[in-house]
């Protein structure tokens, strides 16, 4: 790496914190694909951990009516919009890193606790990440394939009103 560029891995987050990617008040980041290895599993995984953040299966995509050798999908979402597709192969956990936003600090641990009675491997307990942030508060876990997943409540985004 050269010049500037390499500062932003020493400087601490918590010193100009925005989430997430908005742009005029809308997401940037419109969807995300995840592989996984059992569809069935994934879906009940994911059906029974994203309950507590008001997220459910909301779509499923029949891959034969897109372009040729698109995936059947299942998507995840809420009634404003979904994001997160599973897609079933040969996945590798150690590809991504998904977070979760939070309505509160209580939607967090409801979610972590989901997620492990769903078959979640602990990653981490809910707690205060203060190295990222004040008042930022989270929980980690591995779903079935091993794909890092946070579970987010950032006061600073739920303004007190």
């Amino acid at each position: 790496m050269t010049g500037n560029r390499s500062s932003i891995f020493t400087t601490p987050c918590r010193t100009n914190v925005r989430s997430p990617i908005r742009r005029k008040g809308e997401t940037v980041i419109d969807h995300v694909f995840l592989t996984v290895t059992d569809m069935d599993r994934s879906v009940a995984f994911y059906t029974q951990s994203l309950r507590p953040l008001g997220v459910s299966q909301v779509v499923d995509f029949d891959g034969s009516t897109g372009p040729e050798g698109h995936p059947d999908l299942k998507g995840f979402g809420t009634d404003k919009g979904f994001g997160l597709w599973l897609r079933a192969g040969a996945g590798d956990g150690r590809a991504a890193h998904v977070g979760f936003a939070a309505p509160s600090k209580e939607a967090v641990d409801a979610a972590y606790a989901a997620a492990l009675a769903a078959g979640a491997t602990d990653n981490g307990a809910p707690g205060e990440r203060l190295y990222y942030a004040p008042g930022y508060y989270a929980a980690n876990v591995f779903d079935p394939d091993g794909y890092s997943l946070e579970f987010t409540y950032k006061p600073w985004l739920h303004p007190a009103g």
